[in-house]
């Protein structure tokens, strides 16, 4: 347990901020499966406008540094081939 004044004040802050956080993931998470859910319906229209939408939701986490960069743009290009691969079943 913090024994100082600032350090019990940062422990109420980390524990805000790890909440925060923790809403920002599961907003993430939300996005990419309603992207999948697009492409398992079959419509690619729709699907591509799901995802549209959802890039921004998902780079702006990225820039927050909830989760890596890295991590978004491979999320991001799995989905996008995914849509791209509906055509050529089609």
């Amino acid at each position: 347990m913090a024994n100082s004044a600032q350090a019990r004040k940062r422990a109420r802050q980390a524990e805000k901020q790890r909440a925060h956080n923790a809403s920002l993931r599961s907003t993430l998470r939300t996005a990419i499966k309603k992207v999948r859910k697009a492409i398992d319906a079959g419509d690619k229209a729709a699907a591509q406008a799901v995802f549209q939408e959802s890039v921004s939701v998902i780079d702006s986490i990225a820039d927050k540094r909830i989760v890596h960069k890295n991590k978004v743009s491979r999320h991001k290009s799995r989905l996008s081939a995914q849509i791209k691969a509906m055509a050529a079943a089609a």
